[in-house]
């Protein structure tokens, strides 16, 4: 059942839409939940292909070097110290709105350049990426059962 190509597609679609590549995986989360697919493997396998995607733009950060930003983006090194402060502690909370649209990559990406925890933004975009499933999936399930 979990080589489905249905489950592997989810899992795909998850994990390209939480990187730069422009995706959608909610459609296909709501598509397979009306076709009667297993919930909790469908929430599973998006929340796990949404993090590892999200985890990958982490990576990709922390590849990147602080010396990079401050040539083509023109930040300033002191600037660039500013914002670790700021983030320390917060690491966790900031990683957890990685789950939003269009801004989520690139808060994850800059959680990556800024070398935070790697646990903390594990946790967190786990926990925001795993509820925006859940309500999603909530939500679909009551139009579903709506409409039929």
């Amino acid at each position: 059942m979990l080589f489905d190509s249905g489950y592997f597609a989810l899992f795909l679609a998850s994990f390209l839409a939480a990187t730069v590549v422009p995706f959608s995986s909610e459609a296909l989360l709501s598509g397979m939940l009306a076709a009667d697919y297993n919930l909790y493997w469908c929430l599973a396998l998006a929340t796990l292909g949404n993090w590892l995607g999200g985890m990958s733009s982490y990576g990709l950060g922390w590849l990147g070097k602080t010396e990079w930003i401050e040539k083509y983006l023109k930040i300033k090194h002191y600037q660039i110290e500013k914002t670790k402060k700021m983030v320390k502690g917060k690491e966790l909370w900031i990683a957890f709105f990685c789950w939003l649209p269009g801004i989520g990559d690139v808060i994850a990406v800059i959680l990556g350049l800024l070398k935070v925890n790697v646990v903390l933004a594990g946790i967190g975009m786990l926990i925001g990426k795993m509820l925006r499933y859940v309500i999603w999936a909530f939500i679909s399930l009551e139009i579903i059962n709506w409409v039929n």
